[in-house]
């Protein structure tokens, strides 16, 4: 009889000569590949027939969800879902700088400032009375008052990662698209019905609309000075998505858990860092100060929406209709109910402070 050997088992074959990171990136490349081209068919559809790009590529996503049975494409549409969106998330940073904060004041910032985080207030109380979990109401609140479909994306991140989350995440980003169309078409009317003028209007639209194409297409729809003010004033509002992604992501473990989750053990309960704040942070910063030139940064802006389709595409893949459809009208009426408490706040604030 021959002695065993005490060295553990070798692979053998070619394989054995591959790295490990290089075995990862091949598992990832399916449905990466698969992410991407969703994305690029949704960006055409967007570009020649109009419409939400973030909503096409949800949808066409959901259309091809069978591709997610395939376990060769799980791993990709993953780090798409999650990698990719960080990644678009940081590069946000690029679209905002002091200066453009600092040009409307103070008084349009502490209302920016203040309707973000009342808007985050109010989904925790609406969702809560509704029978919604806390973390909804944190992820409608923010996407609400910041910038749609991109900040539930950068929110839903850094809340407990479950099957539940991944639902809500893309719940909201079809209601708030669906909204931001919507508020695109008749908030120029209602705007006027109150007698704001351009740059009430701006300020208006900017504070109120979702997402950042819509903001802009109210704004232009108008006037060139209330597109302007609009754009500034949204950009301020994603500004805000790097405090309130800090603030979600102390609450996620300190307090989320403990109410929606009670059983969770101290083991689950290690607060996740957001490190991909800090990327978003220090590109704010660069951008503030003009070191990246015009061409470079124009490709790295369109970079971050494309990672942001991306990662909704992917997001898509890894869902059904059906199962947002189970959710339930409460979670619609959590996110019409902020949006129009949203809305009348600022037509106040807009009236009689600012």
């Amino acid at each position: 009889m021959q002695p065993q050997s005490s060295m553990p088992d070798q692979p053998e074959g070619p394989g054995a000569l591959v790295p490990k990171w290089l075995n990862n990136g091949r598992e990832i490349v399916p449905g990466l590949i698969i992410a991407t081209v969703i994305a690029v068919a949704a960006r055409y559809i967007s570009e020649h027939q109009g419409g939400p790009v973030m909503l096409y590529a949800l949808l066409i996503g959901m259309a091809v969800h069978s591709i997610y049975e395939d376990g060769s494409c799980q791993a990709g549409l993953s780090f798409a879902a999650k990698k990719v969106l960080r990644l678009g998330v940081i590069l946000l940073g690029l679209r905002v700088s002091f200066s453009q904060i600092l040009e409307l004041g103070w008084q349009t910032l502490a209302l920016v400032i203040l309707s973000v985080l009342g808007m985050l207030l109010v989904g925790l109380v609406v969702a809560r009375l509704l029978g919604r979990s806390s973390s909804f109401g944190l992820l409608t609140g923010g996407a609400v008052g910041i910038c749609g479909a991109s900040a539930a994306l950068a929110i839903s991140s850094v809340l407990p990662n479950s099957k539940e989350n991944e639902q809500n995440t893309l719940f909201t980003v079809i209601a708030v698209t669906a909204l931001s169309t919507l508020a695109m078409i008749l908030y120029p009317s209602i705007g006027q019905m109150f007698g704001l003028d351009d740059v009430h209007l701006g300020i208006f639209f900017g504070a109120t609309i979702h997402d950042v194409a819509q903001v802009i297409g109210a704004g232009f729809a108008v006037s060139d000075d209330a597109g302007e003010i609009a754009t500034v004033v949204k950009l301020m509002r994603v500004m805000m998505l790097l405090p309130v992604i800090f603030i979600i992501s102390f609450w996620s473990t300190r307090w989320l858990r403990n109410k929606d989750e009670p059983s969770a053990s101290a083991m689950e309960v290690k607060a996740p860092v957001p490190y991909f704040a800090f990327g978003f942070a220090a590109l704010v910063v660069v951008n503030s100060l003009g070191w990246i030139p015009e061409t470079p940064h124009a490709i790295l802006v369109d970079a971050s929406s494309w990672c942001l389709v991306i990662a909704i595409s992917a997001l898509g893949v890894m869902t059904t209709l059906k199962t947002l459809v189970s959710l339930g009208h409460q979670h619609l009426f959590v996110i019409v109910g902020e949006t129009l408490v949203l809305l009348g706040g600022i037509i106040l604030a807009l009236k009689y402070l600012v």
